[in-house]
């Protein structure tokens, strides 16, 4: 049978994620990886939910853990996560946040409810490619977005025009973004409301890393800059998707978004028509380690993580060859290195895995238009201090030599 002739065809872009395809190098124990931008689970809070899972199994939740539940999410999950938005200045109800199996769920739900086959979504350059896996599968056209201000929203409504295309939303990681480590600054905020006002479309905003900055001055999220502009939390078009996957666990699928109820709604039906509701008691163990020890947990991970940014950042400096640059993120997972134009890091990949026995995911797969050949994502979460020294001096000499 030739399965092709009815394949829908939206499968024709759908493409295998690199990333998932280097974490098989991390069975490998002779390989240094940068790749995977994966929580150390030396980190994991693996006791606590140990004690979560039996405390949820051994009194009276126990039926409800088993059972079918509600669609929106377990309750006293949700209500925490109302507690924490408020943290950020995000005023809201349990009615506005909505639980997924992982943010990267919330992404393709919100793809599949915004995006028609040629609509046009705004998104970084480079971009999440999860994000930009997600949202293929709908049949975008992309627009670069830049958060600057020095592109129009007349400009961007033109350009969608000329495509015989409408734009939907605008996609960010704002904070600490995978794969750049950048942060949005908060002029840069604003202006991507005033934007998204003028084109009247949905700004999803990617929390994923926020809880994760080690220095620099905490920026309030786009959806807290919204809300304090309108007054409440239903009059936005910002959507936040937050995770515990960068904090407790990324194995238990456990994501959320907040926003207006009127999305929230109709999020809910398409979790009805996908897997009914997130595994509950995975939600309930997670409430109950949030609630006990989320903040404990976050500064112990800060603290681990930061020293690792800063130890690859001083070997950046040490063993890089002139030519080649990198950002100098605030927190997150991520450093991204610009190498000469000439070089293409997915060729820099199999010679640094044969010859260096070190990976790293190339540049070019961040790119909606697959440009940019020349760039490269270094992870530091997983690798611990001697590693990465090693692995960074290796990649530099890798580098001298093709340059």
């Amino acid at each position: 049978m030739n399965w092709e002739n009815i394949f829908a065809s939206r499968t024709s872009r759908m493409k295998a994620s690199e990333i998932r395809e280097l974490l098989k190098l991390l069975d490998q124990p002779d390989i240094i990886s940068f790749a995977g931008g994966i929580p150390d689970p030396d980190l994991f809070p693996t006791e606590d939910f140990q004690k979560a899972f039996a405390a949820v199994l051994s009194d009276e939740r126990q039926t409800a853990a088993l059972q079918y539940s509600v669609s929106e999410g377990y309750a006293p999950l949700r209500q925490w996560i109302v507690s924490q938005m408020a943290k950020l200045e995000i005023e809201c109800e349990i009615d506005n946040v909505f639980i997924t199996s992982g943010s990267q769920q919330a992404l393709d739900y919100l793809g599949k409810l915004f995006l028609s086959p040629g609509d046009t979504a705004l998104v970084a350059w480079p971009s999440y490619m999860g994000a930009l896996g997600a949202f293929n599968a709908y049949e975008p056209e992309y627009g670069r977005l830049i958060a600057t201000g020095n592109r129009s929203a007349a400009d961007y409504r033109q350009a969608a025009q000329n495509n015989n295309s409408r734009v939907k939303f605008a996609y960010m990681s704002v904070d600490f973004a995978n794969p750049t480590g950048e942060t949005m600054d908060l002029t840069s905020r604003h202006q991507l409301l005033d934007m998204a006002d003028e084109l009247d479309i949905a700004i999803i905003e990617d929390a994923a890393y926020q809880s994760l900055r080690y220095d620099g001055e905490v920026i309030p999220p786009i959806l807290a800059l919204e809300i304090a502009r309108k007054g409440d939390i239903n009059s936005t078009r910002t959507l936040y998707c937050g995770s515990f996957s960068k904090t407790l666990s990324p194995g238990l699928r456990v994501g959320w978004v907040c926003a207006s109820k009127e999305v929230i709604s109709k999020l809910v039906l398409l979790k009805q028509a996908s897997d009914l509701h997130s595994s509950t008691i995975t939600q309930m163990a997670i409430h109950e380690v949030a609630s006990k020890g989320f903040d404990q947990q976050v500064a112990k991970i800060r603290s681990s993580y930061a020293a690792r940014r800063d130890c690859m950042l001083a070997c950046l400096e040490k063993y890089m060859p002139e030519g080649v640059t990198w950002t100098r993120p605030e927190g997150g997972m991520f450093v991204w290195v610009t190498v000469p134009a000439h070089l293409d890091g997915a060729e820099l990949l199999a010679q640094s895995v044969k010859t260096q026995k070190v990976a790293f995911v190339p540049g070019r797969a961040f790119f909606a238009d697959g440009s940019n050949g020349n760039t490269l994502r270094l992870s530091f979460s997983q690798a611990d201090e001697p590693m990465i020294d090693e692995g960074i001096k290796r990649l530099g000499a890798l580098l001298r030599s093709a340059a």
